[in-house]
């Protein structure tokens, strides 16, 4: 094809991991459907941790502008790291769609996109657009600065720590809907709190012990938890939830209020708003992004307003408050 008309072909990225294999399996079934809807579209498989980064570049570098991600958050996570990377174009000039075969798949309960692979797949027929906030990260791994850009929620002390048990027992080949929740209380009673020194534009917010922590620009992740349940995708703030140091046994009683969207009503429990957040910690802390486990301690949360164009279900509302 002709690069300039690479700007209306579709490139899809299929995790063929994603979902337990899902992603492989069901590939046919949902090309057959792009197909018949009349998309144009050329396929590529990642193959290895982290490529659906370098194929992002590589795609937007060549000429497409329209990008569809199969697979779940971890893709989605990639893929954005990869428009954000790119310096070809403006980072809103590519459409980023999602057709979802993961586990969790939390990111696309923001915008109605449908688990349905012919719903799913209307979304890119209609390509309706909406354009989403995205958080810049800072953190450290091996003593090395690093950047990484975060599409949804990252999550800090307790949260992390589940989380990179999660990703090391699914390296392991490890897979199921119930998996998460496996690594949450099997994590539990070992976790203890870390004294925590939070910033918010500049402002001491607090300092003291924290359990667990959730920056967000969504409000789901961990498999449909309400971590940061009044945030917004595109309202210019990120959201924070701080979970103070509080029994154990208080935390297990609660901890259905992370499903309900009530954590806030929670004692211990505070909410903040902000453009940027700094976070220092004692001991070193873990961070996961967007349900990848990458670093550690101190951090920077920068928000990036209307950082990229998202693609929507066909029957999604943007909120009358957006």
């Amino acid at each position: 094809m002709e690069t300039e008309n690479l700007a209306n072909v579709w490139l899809v990225i299929v995790n063929p991991k994603a979902g337990s294999g899902k992603g492989l399996k069901d590939w046919p079934v949902i090309s057959n459907q792009m197909y018949n809807s009349n998309l144009s579209f050329t396929c590529v498989f990642t193959e290895h941790k982290y490529h659906a980064v370098e194929l992002t570049v590589k795609a937007v570098n060549d000429g497409f502008r329209n990008i569809v991600a199969v697979g779940g958050d971890g893709t989605i996570h990639e893929v954005v790291n990869g428009i954000f990377i790119q310096k070809k174009v403006p980072t809103t000039d590519i459409s980023l769609a999602v057709i979802p075969t993961g586990t969790g798949n939390d990111w696309i309960r923001m915008f109605g996109i449908s688990k349905t692979y012919s719903e799913a797949v209307r979304s890119l027929v209609e390509k309706k657009t909406v354009l989403q906030d995205v958080g810049k990260v800072s953190y450290y791994q091996t003593r090395v600065n690093h950047i990484r850009y975060m599409a949804n929620v990252s999550g800090l002390g307790y949260d992390a720590v589940v989380n990179l048990k999660y990703n090391k027992m699914k390296d392991n080949g490890r897979y199921g809907k119930w998996l998460y929740l496996l690594c949450a209380l099997q994590t539990f009673l070992g976790c203890r709190s870390k004294r925590f020194s939070i910033k918010a534009d500049g402002r001491d917010f607090y300092k003291g012990l924290v359990f667990s922590g959730a920056v967000g620009i969504g409000k789901y992740n961990g498999g449909g938890m309400q971590q940061t349940p009044y945030a917004l995708f595109d309202d210019g703030l990120m959201d924070m939830t701080v979970i103070r140091k509080m029994s154990k046994l208080k935390i297990m009683r609660k901890f259905k209020c992370l499903y309900s969207g009530n954590i806030y009503a929670v004692p211990g429990v505070m909410h903040l708003q902000a453009k940027k957040i700094e976070i220092e910690t004692w001991p070193e802390s873990r961070i996961e992004i967007d349900g990848e486990a990458v670093g550690n301690s101190p951090f920077c949360f920068e928000l990036v307003p209307h950082g990229i164009r998202v693609v929507v279900g066909p029957g999604f509302v943007v909120p009358a408050s957006m």
